[in-house]
């Protein structure tokens, strides 16, 4: 379990700032910063601040509720899926489609929130991720077994006794985003077994545990319904942008690690609490600084396509995103680019989300195409949970099909060959006959971009020792 650890300098700094220049509107001091300089901070700015944005609208979206559903709940509740999304689904990039969700964003600015879990035999997962993106805690069959279990959630300013028989988690910010996962095996296994154990999960704030009392109604705002989160973060200016950035830090402070980065932000401007302007600078500097996005989206769009080098490795023309994945440091690029491709990333001990959209020769794989994923006896995906596959549009949302299938794995009645092997077959129109069942649909036309997951993957599959086979274009 890795955590950040919050210097109290800078968490005394940002306090400080908030209270001193919340209403205060600043400018960015280019008198003594070179244009060039001041274009490459915010740059950095902007790989920095992209989680944290991405993060907030997701947490508009999916809080817009009066009450809990399948997808959403207001902040402080649990929303659980009770069946899977399909194509019609654009909340979250590369939707899971193996595990029920249980979601929940806390807010532990006034105080900590109570996690009530109840023991269980099934697999399952509750990762906490900060507002910037990084996993600090994975209450869960591997690191706290499935034994029942209470826990405090506290944020990074909150000092108090923790009471008897809780198990205390501390975030390093005030927002968090709890993506919980639990294996489901079949329909039946879902609305039984499952639903169970969601139902026995429980959110309180501290003042109310233990206490009768009236869940509160969430807030609906007309406009959070017209989020798309890449969408809009990707449409806003600079200084939208960065006056986002700095209000989200207020409650939810940097990393002692994240201090020379924030010190050269500050250097132009950029304050937590402070309003961040760039009246002060050339037209030609602003224009530039308006690049900034469209730069970065198109960086990132080529790197997940292959036409750029993603910094990940490539196994068989696959991305295999092992190192630095769920907690990254002091990497905001890289942070940044796995938030665009699939926020939400877990820690690789978790799992491992494998991606491709290129064959063996490395063309994209279209849907004009017919193609066939082969794994050796030997290659099958190695687990002590299970894997899964799934198929994805260009805009890496779930594909449309006649048989509203969107993944395939352990879990599904698939045919293996005589020989143990294993064959998946990826395209448009059915295979027919026996193939049937190893039929994952992909686009009718455009790219498809594939997802292999891996819950609970042995060491063969972290060290590099298992190797996933490449994708071949079918004769």
């Amino acid at each position: 379990m890795k955590r950040f650890t919050i210097a109290s300098l800078v968490v005394l700094l940002f306090m400080s700032t908030a209270c001193e220049n919340s209403n205060k509107k600043g400018t960015a001091d280019t008198n003594t910063v070179s244009d060039e300089k001041v274009f490459e901070i915010v740059t950095r700015a902007y790989a920095f601040g992209y989680p944290m944005i991405l993060m907030d609208y997701t947490k508009k979206v999916i809080t817009n509720v009066e009450t809990p559903t399948s997808t959403s709940a207001p902040i402080n509740q649990l929303g659980h899926f009770r069946d899977f999304p399909d194509d019609k689904f654009t909340d979250v990039v590369k939707a899971n489609v193996d595990t029920y969700y249980s979601n929940a964003w806390y807010n532990l600015k006034e105080e900590p929130v109570v996690l009530t879990v109840p023991a269980t035999d099934r697999y399952y997962l509750l990762p906490l991720y900060d507002a910037y993106s990084n996993v600090f805690s994975v209450p869960g069959s591997r690191t706290t077994g499935n034994g029942a279990h209470i826990f405090l959630v506290t944020g990074p300013f909150w000092k108090g006794e923790i009471p008897e028989g809780m198990t205390q988690i501390k975030a390093p910010t005030n927002t968090v985003w709890m993506i919980g996962r639990t294996q489901v095996n079949s329909a039946e296994d879902g609305a039984t077994v499952v639903a169970a154990f969601q139902d026995g999960m429980k959110i309180d704030l501290l003042s109310n545990y233990g206490k009768e009392y009236k869940t509160p109604i969430g807030i609906v705002s007309e406009e959070y319904k017209k989020i798309v989160p890449v969408n809009d973060t990707r449409a806003l200016s600079i200084e939208e942008y960065i006056n986002k950035l700095t209000q989200l830090m207020v409650a939810n402070p940097p990393a002692k690690a994240d201090a020379p980065l924030i010190k050269e932000m500050e250097s132009i401007g950029i304050i937590a609490g402070k309003e961040f302007s760039t009246k002060n600078m050339s037209p030609e500097l602003i224009k530039r600084l308006n690049t900034i996005s469209e730069n970065a989206h198109q960086d990132w769009i080529d790197k997940s396509t292959g036409k750029k080098d993603p910094g990940i490795a490539i196994v068989n023309n696959w991305m295999f995103p092992v190192d630095k994945m769920g907690f990254y440091g002091t990497d905001y690029e890289h942070r940044a680019f796995i938030a665009f491709i699939g926020l939400g990333a877990n820690l690789p001990e978790d799992a491992v989300y494998p991606n491709t959209s290129v064959d063996e020769k490395r063309n994209p794989i279209i849907g004009e195409n017919n193609y066939i994923l082969h794994f050796e006896k030997d290659e099958i995906p190695p687990v002590h949970a299970f894997w899964s596959l799934t198929a994805y549009n260009s805009k890496d949302f779930l594909v449309a099909n006649t048989i509203n299938r969107f993944a395939l794995g352990d879990r599904d009645n698939l045919t293996y060959n005589k020989d143990g092997s294993l064959d998946i077959y990826i395209q448009n129109t059915d295979p027919g006959g026996d193939k049937t069942t190893n039929w994952l649909p992909s686009t009718k036309e455009g790219l498809t971009n594939i997802t292999l997951r891996l819950y609970w993957p042995k060491e063969a599959a972290l060290d590099g020792t298992w190797k996933v086979p490449a994708i071949k274009k079918a004769d």
